[in-house]
């Protein structure tokens, strides 16, 4: 029965997902004619809004943040970090552009360009887009635009496991924040979340409860080499993710 219950709150959920995606999406690429940058980024980020009050008052998924002094705020100016977060599911790349005070700029698989509507929208933000299968182009594209788009007050997200990790689940982290943190200067601040206790890995059926995210200091990235800085970077998420969901390590 309660399972039931989910189903019917995910397909309504997904139903305003899509309700309230088609206009604003329709409206930004409009409006890519005429504007671009940060205006265009947080015309964007008002449908991500929706998404995350839809999933908390539909679907009954809340969070809490802790460690949000770790980042820099708004009233500090261009002052750069690359985050590198845990990724668990949909949630976090729908919450984090929310929960931040600074543009982020995602570095995701080209594919993603062709959902319509929503691929569409992301297409005409500053965002990286690679392609996976040309994995020397691919960096050369991370480290140009990472570059550019951080000493314009944007901050980089990563997720160093290069995709969605089951519940209690540790997926194999590569170096390619800490190579881009190390080239640019930039520290790395690592982000725990255990998004997947609500919305799981793959899946739309979302469960009632509270999301957990935790941020932690920056980590200097001067004189580093980027396998050492990942195992850093790595010990301090999995680490944390197993302080915030215990549940799912037991």
């Amino acid at each position: 029965m309660k399972r039931a219950l989910w189903a019917l709150r995910s397909a309504v959920f997904v139903l305003w997902m899509f309700v309230t995606v088609v206009p604003i999406a329709t409206a930004v690429v409009v409006a890519s004619l005429f504007i671009r940058g940060t205006t265009l980024y947080w015309m964007c980020i008002s449908w991500l809004r929706l998404v995350i009050w839809g999933a908390r008052v539909i679907c009954g998924v809340r969070h809490r943040i802790h460690g949000m002094h770790n980042v820099p705020t708004a009233e500090e100016g261009l002052r750069a970090v690359l985050l590198a977060s845990k990724h668990q599911s949909t949630w976090e790349t729908f919450a984090y552009p929310t929960l931040m005070s600074h543009p982020l700029c995602y570095v995701f698989k080209k594919e993603l360009l062709l959902i319509p509507f929503f691929g569409w929208a992301m297409g005409k933000l500053d965002m990286i887009h690679i392609d996976r299968s040309k994995r020397a182009e691919a960096w050369n594209r991370v480290a140009e635009q990472g570059r550019q788009f951080m000493s314009q007050g944007n901050w980089v997200i990563m997720f160093p496991e290069g995709t969605r990790s089951e519940r209690g689940r540790q997926g194999q982290y590569k170096a390619g924040a800490a190579r881009l943190a190390i080239t640019t200067g930039t520290p790395i601040v690592p982000i725990a979340v255990a998004s997947a206790r609500c919305w799981p890995r793959k899946s739309f059926l979302l469960r009632p409860g509270v999301i957990d995210i935790s941020i932690g200091p920056p980590i200097a990235v001067q004189g580093r080499r980027p396998d050492e800085l990942m195992v850093e970077v790595e010990a301090w998420i999995e680490a944390e993710m197993r302080r915030i969901d215990p549940q799912a390590y037991a």
